[in-house]
């Protein structure tokens, strides 16, 4: 039996440091995993210390010259540069290396193009990919002419980009129409579960994290889980019973990360937002990589940008079966900090203890006698709030509990 492979792309992996060279590396490092997610083979990372990129060519003159002589030497098939590259800078790259030049805005919008299953990620990806071609339609040509098959051609396809420009913006159109009734259908959901009282926690976290590990092992939902950036792109949300006996649903969202395209953090804000709608953010660090803190900054820079704030959040340091080294794992920004392991169930005990006692904290505490007639009340109180003690006394219902502020009932 002859089995074929996939011949795999051998890229190398430019940057520009304008200040912290190993900020630069480490974000080149990145760049790397991405592009092994993607399926390719990194042969080099190549750095240029610079103040800011070259605005024609991204690299000065002679780094270009050297990255020339590099590609020819390693036989490499494409170059992919750590930051969103301008049209121009795209095409003149190309010209001078005599190859396929890509930038990281691009790969992104390739993995996710390869992942999305659900028809809302779908039509967000695609929508993503043409804004982002729409504006590169002047450097169709000898540019676009070198992409041919693999990383930059999955989605739409080479069919989008010999389009007019008139033909890309009215697929843009009916894509932010059947967006929108997706949108629509999302915000109905959201209103059923908000009338319902039962609190929502969002997942959040930067990419690889291990949030749908978390999830799976809180709720016993089979969400893929890879040790992979983007392993899972679409929204996930599960059921999960704390130990006073309230339910909450656990909404899992699409990973953060650096440099992230602003044509995806566009295209994903419908789904982002249900951080915006959430009672409390749950933050996954990934606590053994080196970079965490960087990390970190990301998800807030970008909840902030989403405008998610006034928000209980509780940060779990993840991985914790993994050597740490020395690094200080605090978060001055989260109400509560835990230390966990999603993958050996370590800390996930006291983890749902304190989405209890968080939760607790937006409730009121009641004490009250409600009579035969109020059972309907009663049965609200079970429902959504955590019965301490109830009693049948002759004249009503004893209940001491804590219960959501939204049920009207008094102290």
């Amino acid at each position: 039996m002859i089995t074929t492979e996939e011949k795999k792309e051998k890229l190398i992996l430019v940057g520009i440091a304008e200040d912290d060279v190993d900020a630069a590396v480490a974000s080149l490092e990145e760049l790397a995993q991405l592009a092994d997610t993607a399926g390719a083979e990194v042969l080099e990372l190549f750095v240029q210390s610079r103040e800011h990129p070259h605005p024609g060519t991204y690299l000065g003159s002679g780094k270009l010259e050297e990255l020339k002589e590099r590609i020819r030497e390693l036989e490499a098939d494409a170059v992919i540069c750590d930051d969103e590259l301008t049209p121009a800078q795209m095409r003149n790259m190309a010209d001078i290396l005599d190859t396929k030049v890509l930038d990281r805005s691009l790969l992104i919008l390739d993995i996710f193009a390869g992942r999305a299953a659900t028809k809302e990620g779908k039509i967000q990806i695609e929508l993503a990919q043409l804004r982002y071609r729409a504006t590169r339609l002047t450097g169709k040509g000898t540019a676009l002419s070198r992409l041919g098959g693999g990383i930059g051609t999955r989605g739409p396809g080479e069919s989008k980009l010999e389009s007019d420009r008139r033909a890309i913006h009215t697929r843009i159109s009916q894509l932010k129409a059947d967006l929108a009734e997706v949108v629509r259908h999302r915000e109905q959901q959201r209103e059923k579960r908000q009338k319902s009282q039962v609190p929502v926690i969002a997942v959040v976290g930067y990419t690889n994290a291990g949030k749908s590990t978390l999830l799976n092992k809180l709720t016993g939902a089979d969400i893929l889980a890879e040790d992979k950036l983007f392993a899972t792109l679409d929204p996930t949300t599960r059921s999960l019973a704390l130990p006073g006996g309230e339910t909450v649903l656990l909404t899992d969202t699409v990973g953060f990360i650096r440099k992230l395209p602003h044509h995806l953090i566009d295209a994903f804000k419908s789904t982002l937002e249900e951080s915006r709608y959430a009672d409390v953010i749950l933050h996954v660090v990934d606590a053994s990589n080196p970079q965490f803190k960087q990390q970190m900054e990301t998800v807030y820079a970008t909840l902030k940008d989403l405008q998610v704030e006034n928000k209980p959040v509780i940060t779990v340091f993840n991985k914790c079966d993994r050597p740490l080294g020395d690094a200080l794992l605090y978060d001055a920004v989260a109400d509560e900090t835990l230390r966990i392991s999603a993958l050996t169930g370590e800390g996930l005990e006291r983890l749902t203890e304190v989405l209890s006692e968080v939760l607790k904290a937006q409730k009121i505490y009641i004490d009250r006698v409600f009579s035969y007639q109020e059972a309907g009340t009663v049965g609200q109180i079970r429902k959504y709030g955590s019965v301490i003690a109830e009693e049948y006394e002759e004249n009503g219902i004893h209940i001491k509990a804590y219960v959501p502020k939204a049920l009207g009932l008094k102290e």
